[in-house]
């Protein structure tokens, strides 16, 4: 399948879009002002331990200490410990989404946390999770470094190969070659990007990866706490890093300056690939010209129609996400049976692709429409077990109930889309969702460059939002504005009127005089 990569890169914002048959699969986006942190790594002080918890607190520096649990810090193998197999911190793209086969752990006992850890003591740890809503970032002491093709553990000497890469005999020399080049302290997790390299590329990867550790170890020893020691690569190359592969067709970006940085980082990593990458320079806004800015706006939706006429309400709650599945319009051809069949197996895929989509975690619970037929439960249930397979995060089903319902987890690691792109509805109570002021800010902002381009003979664009949109790009992104007028050679007015909505804008041009 025709598989492409398309970023959005503006000053304010970066968006990425996973396309399938220009169909989208994954939505990323990194804002200026708030950037992620996943995967950074910080020379932290603990400030508290919680026994019965079994956890800590660590200050890294960032507006809330960062949550440590036991089960994340680094174990020595020994009677005393149990060994801890080493991941990267993320899903994709912050990190490369590759399981590692499991290792074996010896049975032993687990050191409590107020053994290991006093307050006032300071220790390395790496960002795992993103800071969500009211909760600080969670970060673990098991550090991993990823690479184009490799995964360096630097707590463990293990040696883990992608369960994707299937063939024996690729895995055995994979695993050969990694091991001649492994350092004494350190292990590594073979990345499915590895997959019949030559030898020469392998190690290439792996000196970049210990000259970089190497580096935030004497970094680490020069400084105190707390200290960020090593920052992850920006959104658009940890997208090339991670998601730009032999599958995709080609990698489209709209700005010139991340163009070129993409250029040089492939060229140096995987320079086929080069030919692949293309400099979108229309008039038209990139997301616009490959239909993604519909998509997103479907992807905030609560109802989502399936092709036959069913559909699926997603709603969410603090606890859980759930998700109603309904036959709709659809009313089959033979029986209630193969209606009701036909339309809970469509679901359980389209569920699997918003849950993506939208990057939906935590608890999950799917009513499906009540089928009396036990093997076409189990037929149900395997759909969508074949179904998660394909998702990078990972996810625990429960059995289909006697209600008819499926319990399911999906791994969280950052805000999802609605979280990210809305706000609580402060006319209905938190009930509901609205755009959040910053969605809206940069909506109109490409709502003008898209006038701008479909009019070229304007002289001046006026936009007139709502007080808190018209404060928030006066406040915080007045330097944009600036900008925007230089690159489109037209004056850009911005009014606030509190008869527009939170949620929208309207927008008007001055001809230029002829």
């Amino acid at each position: 399948m025709a598989r492409e990569i398309i970023i959005n890169s503006a000053p304010y914002e970066t968006r990425v879009a996973l396309l399938e048959q220009r169909r989208l699969l994954e939505i990323f986006i990194e804002r200026t002002r708030d950037k992620g942190v996943a995967g950074n790594i910080y020379k932290g002080r603990v400030t508290r331990v919680l026994p019965g918890m079994q956890a800590a607190f660590v200050d890294i520096g960032l507006e809330k200490a960062a949550f440590l649990h036991s089960s994340d810090l680094y174990a020595e193998l020994g009677d005393e410990f149990i060994a801890e197999e080493a991941t990267a911190p993320a899903e994709a793209p912050e990190a490369g989404g590759d399981a590692p086969e499991t290792a074996s752990k010896p049975p032993a006992r687990r050191v409590p946390i107020e053994e290991r850890l006093k307050k006032g003591q300071e220790i390395l740890v790496q960002v795992a999770k993103q800071p969500i809503g009211t909760k600080g970032a969670r970060v673990t002491g098991v550090i991993s470094l990823p690479g184009r093709h490799l995964v360096f553990t630097p707590s463990s000497q293990h040696i883990g190969v992608s369960r994707r890469i299937e063939d024996e005999a690729e895995r055995a020399r994979l695993k050969e070659i990694v091991a001649s080049e492994r350092p004494p302290d350190g292990g590594f997790i073979i990345r499915t990007a590895c997959e019949g390299l030559a030898k020469r590329e392998i190690q290439g990867d792996i000196r970049f990866l210990l000259k970089l550790w190497n580096r935030i170890v004497r970094k680490a020893e020069q400084g105190g706490a707390p200290t960020l020691l090593h920052y992850d690569m920006d959104l658009v190359l940890r997208t090339v890093r991670d998601l730009f592969t032999a599958e995709t067709h080609r990698l489209v970006v709209d700005n010139a300056r991340d163009h070129q940085r993409i250029l040089e980082f492939v060229d140096t990593v995987m320079p086929r690939l080069t030919p692949r990458i293309e400099l979108y320079e229309e008039p038209e806004p990139i997301f616009d010209r490959f239909g993604i800015e519909t998509q997103i706006a479907k992807a905030l939706e609560r109802k989502v129609w399936l092709k036959s006429g069913g559909y699926i309400v997603i709603d969410h709650t603090e606890a859980l996400t759930v998700i109603d599945v309904n036959t709709g319009r659809y009313v089959g051809k033979k029986s209630q049976e193969e209606t009701v069949l036909k339309t809970n197996l469509e679901a359980v895929k389209t569920i699997v692709e918003q849950l993506r989509l939208r990057n939906i975690g935590g608890l999950i619970v799917v009513d499906l429409i009540d089928m009396e037929d036990r093997a076409h439960q189990r037929e149900v249930f395997d759909a969508l077990s074949d179904a998660v397979k394909k998702d990078k995060a990972r996810s625990k089903l429960l059995r289909i109930s006697e209600l008819g319902l499926i319990e399911m987890t999906r791994k969280r690691t950052r805000e999802s889309l609605l979280q990210l792109l809305s706000a609580p509805c402060a006319t209905c109570d938190g009930k509901g969702h609205v755009k959040a002021t910053a969605t809206v800010a940069y909506e109109v902002l490409r709502r003008i460059q898209r006038e701008a381009a479909l009019n070229p003979t304007l002289s001046q664009i006026t936009v007139q939002v709502h007080p808190t949109v018209a404060q928030f790009l006066h406040e915080k992104e007045d330097r944009t504005l600036h900008l925007l007028e230089a690159k489109l050679d037209k004056k850009i007015v911005v009014k606030a009127s509190a008869d527009v909505h939170e949620g929208k804008y309207e927008i008007t041009g001055v001809e230029a005089a002829a």
